[in-house]
């Protein structure tokens, strides 16, 4: 990402592919990524429910809903929607349940 240089990160083209099998708990979810600088990128995920183990990050969710729950450690879960900001820890284990196509920004450190 350039300095002075302005992406439309909700209307940015990004790739789509199925989510490993063992990743999947519900439904046929699809996720990509669009990376803008080496630690700041696009992301989404279609409806469905997945686990993931995080990675650190700071994110602002663009668009969709979905709800987080953590497996590890145990935390109350959070609900997501646009305008949304939330901090994830390496090695976190969540369960994402995306109701509508969810897109956010993130910053990984």
């Amino acid at each position: 990402m350039n300095p002075g240089i302005v992406t439309d990160a909700a209307a940015l083209p990004i790739a789509l592919e199925p989510l490993p099998a063992e990743q999947v708990l519900e439904g046929a979810p699809r996720t990509g990524f669009a990376e803008l600088s080496g630690a700041i990128g696009v992301w989404e995920h279609t409806p469905g429910t997945s686990t993931d183990v995080e990675a650190d990050e700071v994110f602002v969710v663009l668009s969709g809903s979905a709800t987080v729950s953590f497996d590890d450690p145990s935390l109350e879960q959070i609900e997501l929607r646009a305008g949304s900001v939330a901090r994830l820890t390496a090695g976190m284990r969540t369960v994402w349940t995306v109701r509508e196509t969810l897109r956010k920004v993130y910053i990984a450190g």
